[in-house]
């Protein structure tokens, strides 16, 4: 239960409350704004509704309460652990670098037992007694700063008062199962805990579960409970049996199997067999070890009820042929006989459609192409649509260069060698596509939205964004206020020693002019490190940060970088996050301070270098941030910023120049749907706390639900 209260404020920001009972007067008032003053410390207050309700529980219920919340929310701002500098007077007294490093070595020199370790061919910076460890205490860091002087700029997030438990459940339960748009692995995590609550509670099913990872998650809790499953691939069946033996539901890594008892051996083939259609059969080959695999485990041959269940695993095993579309396509396009292919993907929109590129740069008929065009767009989901509105309207301006991202964020750059579109046809599919999505986004009633959310990228797929506090899909720009900026890594090492590496490459406006601060060079005219720590054990972990002086800034973009120097990856680390905080140039205080903290979320991933948004000097002096949410490569250890910043500035430049597809873009196709003739309102905006009353509100949290069906 108390995950899911976790996950509802989380997710929400909303305390699940339920119906108060009697209490003594005073007591749970004084509770409450006992809680509100230790939230605000955190950077966060309850609302007024929320004060309220509590004031009406009995003093000890909001004590047990209040508790809970602000472990919660300390945890999501990272205030949870302790952060330590390796400068104690950070961003004070931060030392030349060769002074430092001269300063260290005579240290070690006059020390004849370091100085023996240091005697060889090469310095090994781990064989210095005093580098890459504290040399203080957390609590010689606290008496060397002063208290934190709250500013009207520090961040208050409202906490606002929810229903029960069960009613909070159930309805993130269905925004999740419901949602367009393919999870982030935190979703499919929570999905799994809400949707055996919630079908434990008998609280209802969702009508509709479009993402195949979800629906897989849905029917691992449905199969216990006895329940129908929710299938209609074969590949369904094949996402199913790896969420039930542990395995990855995004069918991206190989699963090992276990052994399924008797009842899920029927089952699973009870469903393959309703849904092994000739056309279905197509699909197998594409993951023809895996079916070979699971063959093993569920012994067709002991079933012979289910005779199109056995013929998958024919086709897996190579006993029948059958020809995939997909591979049928792509025959007719070496071929040349595009018609051909297009004829074929009329079965399939959504493929069709993510082909239209490929099949409008082949010199067959546009006039066919079109036809079919719109035709699919009917049959095609709301996210193909808007996906493919992004990919045509980047194609109207040659790009520098192309950027893939695959789904576990790792990305790299190419040469875009494709030949242009013409303008006109462009135009034409532009139009036609946002024809199919006006007609298809619901009345919005009176429609209010925040200024300042219009410029955060629709969230078409969020597998790259790891939930946290602030976050916002790849693309996303919003405002940075504030003189000084920090960002912050904190990690905590599992098994071996790891040493992560916090850095930033600041670049001129071509992109070019590369400078850096890191552990190889401590400080510029307007920027300072906190030290280099090569070790983060239990129980406190690590934590770097790195000062910029926004207005002294001679680089307009700043791109703040955490590499894997040694040691444990980001998803083998027992602990991992990485922020930014804002300040006015002289607010005091501690290196972190949670109620300055404007961005927080875990690292996962991968790739050795973790790429989380970059920083932008517009022509008007203003600052603001772009989400890029990427990981590189890497070497598997001793990554430097002076090592990737090649390919870091075209990977950031890639993301930076392209036009992604905004809410800014879909208030207007909602404006061009005409006057409304509903009386509700629909509010779009960060803080759930400055919609109108009754109003259906999205922020960045719920932002998926407004992609249409």
């Amino acid at each position: 239960m108390d995950n899911l209260e976790s996950l509802v404020i989380t997710r929400r920001l909303r305390v699940p409350v339920d119906t108060p009972h009697e209490a003594a007067p005073g007591w749970g008032e004084v509770a409450a704004r006992q809680l509100d003053a230790a939230l605000l410390s955190v950077g966060f207050t309850c609302s007024a509704a929320l004060l309220e309700r509590l004031s009406s529980l009995p003093g000890e219920e909001v004590v047990d309460l209040g508790a809970r919340v602000v472990s919660v929310v300390r945890g999501l701002v990272g205030d949870h652990v302790q952060h330590n500098a390796y400068f104690v007077d950070f961003p004070r007294n931060v030392p030349d670098t060769l002074e430092f490093w001269a300063g260290m070595l005579h240290e070690a020199l006059l020390d004849p037992v370091a100085a023996d370790r240091l005697r060889g061919p090469a310095l090994n910076l781990l064989e210095l007694p005093d580098y890459g460890r504290y040399q203080h205490t957390y609590a010689d860091l606290l008496a060397a700063h002063a208290e934190l002087v709250p500013l009207a700029g520090d961040r208050v997030t409202v906490l606002d008062l929810g229903g029960s438990l069960r009613d909070e459940a159930r309805e993130l339960y269905f925004s999740l199962a419901g949602s367009e748009v393919p999870p982030a692995v935190e979703d499919l995590a929570a999905l799994r805990a809400l949707a055996a609550f919630c079908v434990a509670s008998g609280t209802g099913h969702p009508e509709r579960v479009p993402v195949r990872e979800n629906r897989a998650v849905l029917n691992e809790v449905r199969l216990a409970a006895g329940l129908p499953l929710l299938v209609d691939t074969v590949t369904d069946v094949l996402r199913l049996a790896c969420g039930l033996s542990g395995g990855d539901v995004t069918l991206a890594v190989p699963t090992r199997f276990r052994s399924f008892r008797r009842a899920e051996r029927r089952a699973l083939l009870r469903a393959l067999d309703a849904v092994a259609t000739p056309a279905g059969l197509g699909d197998v080959s594409r993951l023809r070890e895996r079916w070979k695999r699971l063959g093993e485990r569920l012994h067709p041959h002991e079933h012979p009820g289910f005779p199109r269940a056995a013929r998958v695993f024919e086709v897996a095993r190579g006993d029948l042929r059958v020809a995939g579309t997909g591979s049928r396509v792509e025959a007719a396009l070496a071929a040349g006989r595009t018609a051909e292919a297009v004829e074929l993907l009329e079965n399939a929109p959504g493929a069709l459609l993510r082909r239209l590129d490929h099949l409008l740069r082949t010199g067959s008929d546009e006039r066919a192409v079109f036809e079919a065009v719109e035709r699919a767009v009917t049959g095609a989901s709301g996210r193909v649509l808007l996906s493919l509105r992004e990919h045509m309207q980047n194609r109207l301006v040659p790009a520098a260069g192309r950027v893939f991202v695959n789904r576990h964020a790792r990305a790299w750059t190419a040469p875009d060698l494709r030949p242009p579109l013409a303008g006109e046809v462009l135009t034409r599919v532009l139009a036609v596509l946002d024809a199919e999505i006006v007609r298809r986004l619901p009345d919005p009633g009176e429609l209010v939205v925040d200024p300042d959310a219009l410029d955060v990228a629709l969230p078409l797929s969020a597998k790259a964004v790891s939930p946290g506090l602030g976050m916002l899909p790849r693309g996303s720009l919003s405002a940075v206020d504030g003189e000084l900026l920090r960002f912050f890594v904190h990690w905590r090492e599992a098994r071996r020693r790891t040493d992560y590496d916090l850095s930033a490459l600041m670049l001129d406006a071509s992109y070019g002019s590369p400078e850096h601060v890191s552990w190889t060079n401590l400080a510029n005219g307007f920027a300072r490190y906190s030290g280099d720590l090569t070790e983060a054990p239990a129980p406190h972990g690590a934590s770097e940060f790195i000062d910029i002086r926004l207005a002294e800034s001679t680089r307009p973009i700043v791109i703040p970088q955490v590499n894997v120097f040694s040691g444990e990856s980001f998803d083998e680390a027992a602990e991992a996050f990485f922020g930014y905080m804002t300040r006015d140039a002289a607010q005091e205080g501690m290196p972190f301070e949670p109620r300055t903290v404007r961005m927080k979320s875990d690292l996962r991933g991968s790739g050795q270098i973790a790429l989380p948004l970059v920083f932008l000097r517009g022509d008007d002096g203003h600052w603001r941030v772009k989400w890029l949410h990427l990981y590189l490569r890497g070497y598997p250890q001793f990554n430097r910023v002076e090592d990737n910043r090649l390919t870091a500035s075209l990977l950031v430049r890639s993301i930076v120049e392209r036009d992604y597809l905004r809410v800014r873009h879909l208030v207007e196709l909602w404006r061009a749907k005409g006057p409304s003739t509903g009386r509700h309102v629909t509010y779009i905006g960060f803080e759930a706390s400055a919609a109108p009353p009754g109003a259906r509100v999205h922020t960045p949290a719920t932002l998926h639900e407004v992609i249409p069906a």
